[in-house]
């Protein structure tokens, strides 16, 4: 594909090396740039308490992980057969109450770990639309087709949405000051809260993360939701459902991110990691042949010596 480049991208200050340590947070989309990442073996986590999608759901993990502030039975409910917690995605939910409670504690001292050793920390947020429970008046960042008269939709304003991130990267910071952050707005589109609702949410993220005061010197913009509105508005770039993009698309963004994010020093390792990758796939006709035993020798030396000369990087 041939684009002429229409959204400005800044390079980033603070590029992405084979030494960094990043951890993706926030939407599906987060999911979609974690696979890129681990595909060209950066060192990764993603989403350690699964897909969350508005900002003061992600401050309330990052806070209680940082603080150590660990989940107990009044964190967690019983409903449709499994325990669930309110703070957390539906995919760790648990049919066991121990098991359960176990595991998100084990989550909490593994994000801590995380978070006070990560170099770049990049958010991807995906609305600004929130469910707040009327029983405990406390937003959720998952509802776990819980009826819906327990729940008052609301609209988190710019202010709202400013103070939940600056939260997370001043508490993120107290503990590790060398973090730096990268933020962008997921490029999926929420169609269920209507077409003019979706704009709304997009445009308040967009704008508390544009604002004057949340320009600092140790965060970037990344604009993918730009990118995909304006550079890849046809829809032979989303999939079937004509709201998440395909992989086409994800390609493309991914491109323009790690052209202006990760360091160029980077580019011929990454080459070398995707000629393993790709060989790794390979399939062959005969696998006890004499050609592809030679094949899966060389590729072996290949990943050996990229291992010894990167340690961090495993096969």
């Amino acid at each position: 594909m041939n684009f002429q480049t229409q959204i400005p991208i800044q390079k980033s200050d603070f590029p992405i090396d084979y030494t960094s340590k990043v951890m993706l947070l926030g939407s599906c989309f987060a999911e979609n740039m974690a696979q890129k990442f681990e595909y060209f073996k950066f060192d990764t986590v993603v989403n350690p308490f699964g897909i969350i999608f508005n900002p003061v759901s992600l401050e309330k993990l990052m806070v209680r992980s940082i603080h150590k502030t660990y989940f107990t039975e009044t964190d967690i409910f019983y409903h449709n057969e499994a325990w669930h917690c309110y703070e957390v995605h539906s995919e760790l939910s648990n049919p066991n109450k121990e098991e359960f409670l176990e595991t998100l504690n084990q989550l909490i001292d593994a994000t801590n770990q995380h978070i006070v050793t990560l170099t770049h920390c990049l958010i991807t947020l995906g609305t600004s639309w929130v469910y707040r429970h009327v029983e405990t008046n406390e937003i959720v960042a998952n509802c776990h087709k819980v009826p819906q008269k327990q729940f008052v939709k609301e609209l988190l304003s710019i202010a709202q949405i400013e103070a939940s991130l600056q939260t997370i990267i001043s508490e993120i910071q107290a503990v590790n000051p060398k973090a730096k952050f990268i933020f962008t707005v997921s490029p999926v589109r929420h169609i269920k809260d209507g077409f003019v609702e979706n704009n709304v949410s997009k445009a308040h993220l967009i704008s508390a993360l544009n604002a004057p005061n949340f320009q600092l010197p140790t965060s970037n913009y990344f604009p993918s939701y730009e990118i995909m509105m304006d550079e890849l508005r046809d829809y032979r770039f989303y999939t079937e459902d004509m709201l998440h993009p395909n992989q086409t698309a994800i390609d493309y963004i991914w491109i323009k991110f790690f052209e202006n994010y990760v360091a160029e020093k980077e580019f011929s390792l990454m080459n070398q990691v995707c000629e393993i990758q790709r060989a790794l796939k390979h399939r062959p006709f005969n696998p006890d042949s004499e050609s592809h035993q030679k094949f899966l020798s060389k590729l072996e030396e290949k990943k050996q010596k990229i291992t010894k000369e990167n340690p961090a990087i495993h096969f």
